[in-house]
C-alpha cells in the first residue's frame, strides 16, 4: 500500500502542479489580454477623436469660406455702384488739359481720395482688368469695335485700346473691359 500511496501522492502532486501551472498561465495571460483589450479600446477612442477633430477643422474651413463668399456677395452691389465713381475719377484724370489747369493742391487731394477708394475696393477682393496689348478674350472683354490692323506685326485679335477697364470681384467677373480689337482685313 505504501507504494500505492506514494504513487497517489506523486499523481496528486503532478495534478496540483498542473493546476498551479494552469493558474499561473491564466494569471499571466489575463493581464496581457486585459492590456491588449485596453490598448485596442484606447486606439479606437483615439481614432474617433482624430476623426472628430478633422471633421471640426474641415467644418470650420467650410464655414469660413462660406462667410467670405457671403461677404463678397453682400458687398457686390455696393462695389458695382462704386465702380461708376471710380470710372468718373478716371475720366477726370483722362482730360489732361482741364486736369492740368486745376490747382496742384486740389489735384493732389483728389488723387489721394481716388487712391483711397481704389485701395478699399482692392482690399475687398476687387481686381482690375486692363487688357491692353493682350489677345481678346470674350469671357473677360467686350469688343466695342474692331479696327483694321495697320501694323506689320501679327496683332490680329489683340486689344489695341481700352475704353473702360473691367473688374473681377473674388474671381467673378462683375464688369467686362470695353475694348477695341485689331483685325486683319
Amino acid at each position: 500500500m505504501a507504494e500505492k500511496e506514494i504513487k497517489n501522492k506523486k499523481n496528486q502532486a503532478k495534478a496540483n502542479e498542473t493546476v498551479e501551472t494552469a493558474e499561473i498561465e491564466t494569471i499571466q495571460k489575463t493581464p496581457q489580454t486585459e492590456l491588449e483589450r485596453v490598448t485596442a479600446e484606447r486606439d479606437e477612442y483615439l481614432a474617433g477623436w482624430q476623426r472628430a477633430k478633422a471633421d471640426f477643422v474641415n467644418s470650420k474651413k467650410r464655414t469660413e469660406e462660406m462667410m467670405r463668399e457671403f461677404r463678397l456677395l453682400a458687398n457686390e452691389g455696393l462695389i458695382e455702384e462704386l465702380l461708376s465713381v471710380l470710372q468718373s475719377f478716371e475720366m477726370a484724370f483722362a482730360n489732361r488739359e482741364t486736369w492740368e489747369k486745376a490747382d496742384k493742391n486740389w489735384r493732389t487731394g483728389v488723387e489721394h481720395i481716388y487712391n483711397q477708394l481704389k485701395g478699399i475696393l482692392e482690399q475687398n477682393a476687387l481686381k482690375e482688368i486692363n487688357p491692353l496689348g493682350q489677345k481678346f478674350d470674350h469671357l473677360l472683354h467686350e469688343a466695342v469695335r474692331y479696327e483694321p490692323d495697320v501694323t506689320d506685326k501679327n496683332t490680329d485679335g489683340t486689344v489695341t485700346n481700352v475704353l473702360e477697364k473691367g473688374y473681377t470681384l473674388g474671381g467673378k467677373l462683375i464688369r467686362p473691359a470695353k475694348v477695341v480689337v485689331a483685325e486683319k482685313r
